[in-house]
């Protein structure tokens, strides 16, 4: 019997306890690192023609996966000749991956 009184008693004044306390809503908000540059990557004969990936890694690989060149780009409009036998090479600069062929 005073357990039915008190739980009525003592939700208002849990209720009553809360209800003063100032509340306020939170927006949670989450930035997301998008990478909007836009490289290219372009072969005419022996000269790759490097576009928009200033201060990126420039990674050159045979088919087989192993890594025949390696070199930082350091402007935004570079050519490099390449001195690599005729065939189909993999270039990653940055997170862009082509496939080239050397003629």
């Amino acid at each position: 019997m005073i357990k039915n009184i008190f739980t009525p008693f003592l939700f208002t004044l849990l209720l009553s306890v809360g209800a003063a306390a100032p509340m306020q809503a939170r927006t949670a908000v989450d930035l997301i690192e998008q990478d909007f540059q836009t490289a290219s990557i372009s072969v005419v004969g022996n000269v790759l023609h490097v576009l928009g990936a200033e201060d990126e890694l420039l990674s050159i690989y045979n088919v087989t996966g192993v890594r025949v060149m390696s070199v930082k780009v350091d402007g935004s409009d570079k050519r490099y000749t390449l001195n690599l036998p005729k065939g189909c090479y993999i270039v990653k600069v940055g997170k862009l991956v082509r496939k080239v062929s050397i003629r």
